[in-house]
């Protein structure tokens, strides 16, 4: 079949997926469309890939994705001033946000690049722009799932659609052993992995929820068309190898979700509630055992590597810990600048990020930023648990999202700032869930 009528009904399908989640989210705005487009750019290739106009660097940047994100940001900055958004509450329920965003601006003074690190906290704060405008929706957790509907619709069949029938951008080949990737509308194989589990996530969540009568379905055919999304979800996830094995990193991150998830359905049925303090050291374990993993130069407390199928230095993973860790010596406690540390000779000489968000962290922002991020996950794991208490099912997609996130962050830089597909539906959870509870 010719590739551009497979797109034109691929493009057919996503239209009816799309008609089909209206149905679902009647009652929420047109407004709620900037933050859906926010989180697709952020979850696909940058513009400037799509239509061939980037930067000549990674410092650079592509111009067309700045004036769309400054489009977004004002647009958003509008629609919240219309609504009469009041910043003081807004700013007292989420301090810990606040302080985290104000100390990336402030670490422009001392950064290197510090007219990229400015670029880079500008598209921070749209993030959290973005954030306050759907907790300005009238059911904020409605207007939530039908943004990650609308994403799961529009990204997952076309990421299909690219990789086997538009190669050139569907597909990449590794630097090194030039072994087929499998990338979508992602702009590497771990931004698909990232959007693979979020989907994953939320779509198994989703159909449990039918399957206890928690969440009716508009039409009868729209659980069948959100299990095949399911699978082909999964499909994408292992890769051209069709292995489990493909992305070790997000695979392990996946179990520990769907695991989670799963203990708390059963916790709930015997009665057993979670405590916060409970959750809080549980997640404190995990990023304390995440920071400490680059320095010590593996994982520390079972080294599984072998048994997943990769070698004992986690694919490179080790050595390129020890060459950026006397870069983090240099700065420890604040960092090279938010944005400020990866120029493009250290890319060319190492790697594209540090295979660790917790280290990426570090060399970002020191371990002052360090610090300051952690309190703010740990708060998020509070308010989930408040929710839970409230609203089960909500509460309980949160924190196992919260603990797929990190558990992720050990071996890949997903959660570094609030841009990524994990850590911007980690912050939307957290703001939202202040509104309801």
């Amino acid at each position: 079949m010719p590739s551009i009528l497979v797109l034109f009904l691929c493009s057919l399908f996503v239209l009816f997926l799309l008609r089909l989640e209206r149905k679902q989210a009647p009652g929420v705005s047109l407004a709620l469309w900037i933050p859906t487009i926010y989180i697709l750019l952020t979850t696909s290739k940058p513009l400037g890939i799509w239509f061939g106009v980037g930067g000549a660097t990674m410092e650079e940047g592509s111009p067309i994705d700045r004036v769309v994100l400054t489009a977004l940001l004002c647009l958003g900055l509008l629609i919240l001033i219309r609504r009469q958004f009041n910043w003081y509450s807004a700013i007292k329920k989420n301090v810990w946000v606040v302080l985290f965003v104000g100390y990336m601006f402030y670490s422009i003074l001392w950064s290197d690049m510090p007219y990229v690190s400015f670029k880079r906290s500008i598209r921070e704060l749209t993030a959290v722009i973005m954030v306050f405008l759907v907790a300005t929706e009238p059911e904020p957790r409605d207007a939530l799932q039908c943004i990650f509907r609308r994403a799961i619709y529009v990204l997952i069949p076309y990421s299909y659609i690219l990789i086997h029938y538009f190669p050139k951008y569907g597909r990449e080949y590794a630097r090194w052993s030039g072994g087929q990737m499998w990338i979508g509308v992602a702009s590497q194989k771990n931004g698909l992995a990232l959007l693979c589990l979020f989907s994953a996530l939320f779509l198994t969540w989703t159909v449990i929820r039918r399957w206890q009568g928690h969440d009716i379905p508009v039409v009868r055919y729209q659980t069948p068309v959100e299990v095949f999304l399911l699978f082909l979800t999964m499909y994408l996830f292992t890769g051209p190898n069709h292995s489990f094995a493909y992305s070790v990193t997000s695979t392990v991150a996946l179990a520990g979700g769907l695991l989670s998830f799963f203990v708390f359905l059963w916790m709930k049925k015997v009665g057993i509630l979670i405590g916060s303090k409970t959750l809080m050291v549980m997640v404190s374990l995990i990023i304390i055992y995440g920071s400490i993993t680059p320095f010590v130069g593996g994982l520390t407390l079972y080294d599984a590597s072998s048994a997943l199928g990769r070698d004992e230095t986690l694919t490179g993973r080790s050595d390129i810990w020890a060459y950026l860790v006397p870069y983090v010596m240099d700065r420890p406690i604040l960092g090279h600048g938010f944005g400020g540390f990866w120029t493009d000779a250290i890319r060319e000489a190492t790697s594209s990020h540090a295979h660790n968000g917790y280290l990426d962290m570090i060399l970002n922002l020191g371990f002052a930023g360090h610090i300051l991020f952690s309190i703010f996950l740990l708060s998020c794991c509070r308010r989930l648990q408040k929710v839970m208490t409230q609203d089960f099912d909500w509460g309980a997609f949160g924190i196992c999202f919260l603990v797929m996130a990190i558990v992720h962050n050990i071996a890949e830089s997903s959660i570094v700032g609030f841009t990524g597909i994990l850590s911007t539906v980690i912050l939307v959870l957290a703001v939202s869930s202040t509104t309801n509870s």
